[in-house]
């Protein structure tokens, strides 16, 4: 990942599947305080893949770039004065 971050999904609204311009990514279901343990997932060669705690289903979208999904609220970011222990 450029940076040196890995980029995280939640899936907030429930949507069926979310649209991703990366194959290696963190889930972390709903936001937080409700979020699951953030996990790594890595799509390898495959297109998509699903979510094994909170089941979202996420399909590699190359015309999108590495902090772009759709639906666009899907992209997580950190917030710096978060507590410790999320993140």
């Amino acid at each position: 990942m450029s940076g040196g971050t890995t980029p995280k999904f939640c899936n907030e609204a429930g949507a069926r599947e979310i649209r991703i311009g990366v194959r290696e990514f963190e889930c972390i279901g709903a936001l937080p305080p409700f979020d699951h343990p953030h996990v790594f997932l890595d799509m390898g060669r495959e297109n998509e893949i699903v979510c094994g705690y909170c089941s979202t289903l996420y399909k590699h979208d190359a015309a999108l770039k590495e902090d772009e999904s759709v639906p666009s609220d899907a992209l997580y970011h950190e917030d710096p004065h978060a507590v410790a222990g999320h993140g």
